[in-house]
């Protein structure tokens, strides 16, 4: 049975795709096949592959405007270079999506609807989610197993989780009563800073068991795999960030056991 996860956070600058695209590697380092859908208008994900998102004829806007008739999601696949992962690929278009939307009947369900024919190929499914709290991000969530929030070790970014949490509980109650939280990802953690520090025992303090033990600290190597075409993972293998982050996969395979 396929899990899919949402990466969530209307903070921009959190790690939100630094984690989709490190975190989707790892799972299938231990030989899970994994989607990768990138939910942003922005396209960092898809860019982070090194694909020029203006030769893109097809995305996951036209399955979502399309209602997965026209265009299914099994057509604007991308097999990625790391072996295990595919990409539905996003571009400025999908900005449009909501708008678009808007009239649809079950328009929080669309994306749900769109990869049901496809779950069982994939034993995970990680949505990269844009930073806001809108009819895009609903629809991850709606379509979600779980969401995992990264919070950047910051005391604003901290606070502003608060309102991610609230709209998680609303879609708990109107559109997915099966929507857990599966974990606090501290992210961007400063060791040298007693400011980083005390935000990240006030995160602790604040959600207790969510927060993920794997702490993702500040690096560069993790600005620079992008601009390759790469994970931190090929990029700097033996790197802090990328071991950290192949303890998160081990903690979310234990999580799902």
């Amino acid at each position: 049975m396929s899990k899919v996860i949402a990466i969530s956070n209307q903070k921009g600058g959190t790690a939100k795709t630094t984690t989709a695209i490190t975190l989707g590697h790892a799972l299938a380092e231990k030989g899970k096949k994994v989607l990768l859908i990138d939910f942003d208008p922005q396209s960092s994900l898809t860019i982070s592959f090194g694909i020029d998102v203006l030769c893109l004829e097809k995305t996951i806007y036209n399955v979502l405007v399309e209602n997965g008739v026209e265009t299914p999601i099994k057509d604007v696949l991308i097999h990625t270079a790391i072996e295990n992962v595919d990409l539905a690929p996003a571009n400025i278009d999908l900005s449009s999506a909501e708008i678009e939307l808007l009239h649809e009947f079950s328009r929080e369900s669309t994306l749900k609807h769109a990869i049901k024919g496809i779950k069982g190929n994939y034993d995970f499914i990680i949505i990269d989610c844009p930073p806001t709290l809108g009819l895009l991000t609903t629809n991850a969530l709606t379509a979600a197993d779980g969401v995992i929030i990264p919070i950047q070790c910051d005391y604003l970014a901290m606070r502003g989780a608060g309102l991610l949490t609230k709209t998680i509980r609303k879609v708990q109650k109107k559109l997915n009563p099966d929507l857990k939280i599966t974990g606090i990802l501290v992210t961007m953690h400063d060791t040298r800073t007693i400011h980083s520090k005390d935000v990240l025992n006030e995160i602790k303090s604040t959600f207790g068991n969510l927060v993920f033990n794997s702490v993702i600290k500040y690096s560069v190597k993790a600005k620079e795999a992008p601009v390759s075409g790469e994970t931190v993972l090929s990029y700097d293998t033996s790197s802090e960030i990328a071991h950290a982050y192949r303890m998160l996969a081990e903690e979310i395979l234990n999580h799902e056991q």
